[in-house]
């Protein structure tokens, strides 16, 4: 490719030691290789501070800090875009796994096509990796209207290109922050363009914030009243789009 655009990798992460070291692989291994990965810990309690570190030292293109005190996901997630350098930033969780091919296939597609905001659709692995046998598939072009109906998107699935959308700030939620940032740049009546072949896996795990379906369903109702400032009943038949859907993506 062309005069490569420089792609931040943003990662946040917090006590991800079973995890982190194929995560990064993932990203070494890209097909595509002007990247720089930014890794902020929230103050982890086990190794991942020295897992990360000790690929620091063999690849320059790896950065990590260490937030002062504990801030949650959200503050963690913008202290890594604060430090981005590149172009296009790609959101990777620190438990999930990029296809070799990720970066390279999806900022193709964008620079063709000439779009700001992708998405793609991605696998489900188990704990230790394994594959589930499950793709979930995209929703077409996605609107503020549908996105709010649907949050079908895979945050580590999601790249922006920042010359089309300059400004990317993730709401303060303890879950439903990647939903409620996506929601913010569509509301400026930016679209989220699919990919429909899968370039992510997506690690289910037990006892991961988001596995706890009360809490994430209780804040994603926050995210559409306080956030979104929605209507009582617009932001019930939107919850209801979104049980429905959720429950159709599992199946």
């Amino acid at each position: 490719m062309d005069n490569q655009p420089l792609v931040s990798v943003i990662m946040p992460c917090y006590n991800m030691e079973r995890f982190i070291t194929d995560t990064i692989r993932s990203v070494i291994n890209q097909t595509y290789s002007d990247w720089e990965l930014i890794v902020v810990d929230d103050v982890s309690t086990d190794r991942t501070v020295e897992l990360v570190q000790a690929f620091c030292e063999d690849d320059r293109r790896i950065h990590c800090s260490v937030n002062p005190e504990h801030f949650g996901i959200a503050k963690t997630r913008n202290a890594c875009i604060k430090q981005a350098r590149g172009r296009f930033y790609a959101f990777l969780d620190a438990d999930d796994l990029w296809h070799p091919e990720k970066l390279e296939r999806q900022l193709k597609f964008m620079l063709e096509q000439q779009v700001g905001f992708c998405y793609s659709a991605y696998d489900l692995i188990d704990e230790l990796g394994k594959s589930l046998g499950k793709t979930i598939k995209t929703a077409g072009v996605l609107d503020y209207d549908t996105y709010l109906r649907n949050t079908i998107i895979g945050c580590s699935t999601v790249m922006i290109d920042t010359e089309v959308i300059d400004q990317v700030v993730v709401p303060l939620f303890r879950t439903s922050e990647d939903t409620a940032t996506w929601l913010d740049i569509l509301k400026k009546g930016r679209k989220a363009y699919p990919i429909e072949e899968p370039l992510t896996s997506y690690r289910i795990r037990e006892h991961s914030a988001s596995s706890n379906k009360l809490k994430a369903a209780s804040d994603l109702w926050k995210v559409y009243r306080q956030h979104e400032k929605l209507a009582f009943f617009k932001a019930v038949t939107c919850f209801i789009c979104y049980a429905l859907n959720a429950i159709k993506k599992r199946l």
